[in-house]
């Protein structure tokens, strides 16, 4: 007879990774009844607040993600699901927004583009439905003091096609082992060789970039940068107090090379009186070699003399290529 009854353990158990089980998955009736979440509609609040949990402001391109706090008449304070890991559903609350982008989730998304957002303030306005009585507004700055990558590469280079696998020999014919007509057994025959794998393709070189920076001035100043390769342009906007950004133009990677094919198997040895020798197995073939990757593209920048100060700002990376050139002329607003 056991001396402890775990059942009740095992029970408990049982029930913690049903109620994990369904917090991933998406049936909200059954995590409102296991207490995993709430109906806002059915929960009395007295106000609600918005905030930014990751700080107070976005940089262009940049997505944040929202939290809404609301305290109940008590005191209690309920937060939204997701990046607030509460039990306030975002399905239950209305998301307005001003220059930036709200998903469903609350999420906010500030455009790539920084012309779009200069001289703005994004706005976000979280209402409830079920509670009309209720608002929550809140500014986010944009912010340039941000790290900043525009990379651009190279194709890779093709794979090379794996080699053929060499064929099974020939199993040697049955002999006799009749001790009164002994007759030994055939020999098998080898298996052939593998073929070798064909070396990968040389990778494509890094495009050729051009990059432009002009000087924003004012109380604080902002470099507006433009970065072209291969036919596509980007705009930057970068606080050079506390922002840069990386421009890179890199070789594609080389091409795998392909698989050497398999030896094939020797035959075996027919069983007689001797026995037949077993064939000899076929080498394997040769993998091919990775191609070459491919080197850094060239990389030009053309920047303003009021710009000169804070180049520093501007990385470049093109391993491999030929040294970047700087330019001093006239660059206007960008």
């Amino acid at each position: 007879m056991a001396l402890f009854d775990l059942r009740p353990r095992s029970a408990r158990w049982a029930l913690c990774v049903l109620a994990c089980l369904i917090a991933q998955s998406g049936c909200t009736p059954i995590k409102v009844k296991l207490g995993l979440e709430v109906y806002l509609d059915k929960t009395p609040v007295s106000s609600m607040e918005a905030k930014l949990p990751k700080g107070p402001g976005i940089a262009p391109g940049e997505k944040s993600p929202l939290v809404v706090a609301f305290t109940q008449p008590d005191g209690k304070v309920l937060v939204t699901e997701g990046e607030g890991h509460g039990k306030i559903l975002w399905s239950d609350l209305k998301l307005t927004a001003t220059v930036v982008t709200a998903d469903k989730k609350g999420v906010l998304t500030l455009p790539r583009d920084p012309r779009i957002s200069e001289g703005k303030i994004p706005h976000v306005t979280v209402t409830v439905p079920s509670h009309p009585d209720l608002k929550a507004d809140l500014d986010i700055p944009v912010r340039y003091d941000y790290n900043y990558t525009s990379k651009f590469s190279g194709g890779a280079g093709s794979m090379g096609f794996n080699g053929h696998d060499g064929l099974d020999g020939i199993s040697g014919s049955m002999g006799s082992m009749d001790p009164n007509n002994p007759q030994p057994g055939g020999d098998g025959t080898n298996g052939t060789d593998g073929t070798n794998g064909d070396d990968g393709g040389a990778a494509g070189d890094g495009p050729p970039v051009q990059v432009r920076v002009a000087l924003k001035p004012g109380s604080h100043p902002l470099l507006q940068m433009s970065v072209s390769a291969a036919g596509h342009e980007r705009l930057y906007l970068v606080d050079p107090q506390g922002g840069s950004l990386t421009v890179e133009s890199s070789g594609g990677p080389g091409g795998q090379g392909g698989k050497g094919g398999r030896g094939g198997r020797g035959g075996s040895g027919g069983i007689g009186s001797p026995n037949g020798r077993d064939g000899l197995n076929g080498s394997d073939g040769r993998s091919g070699f990775d191609g070459q990757p491919g080197r850094g593209g060239s990389i030009t920048v053309t920047y303003d003399h009021q710009a000169k100060p804070f180049l520093s700002a501007l990385r470049l990376s093109n391993r491999g290529g030929p040294p970047p050139v700087y330019r001093e002329e006239p660059v206007g607003p960008l």
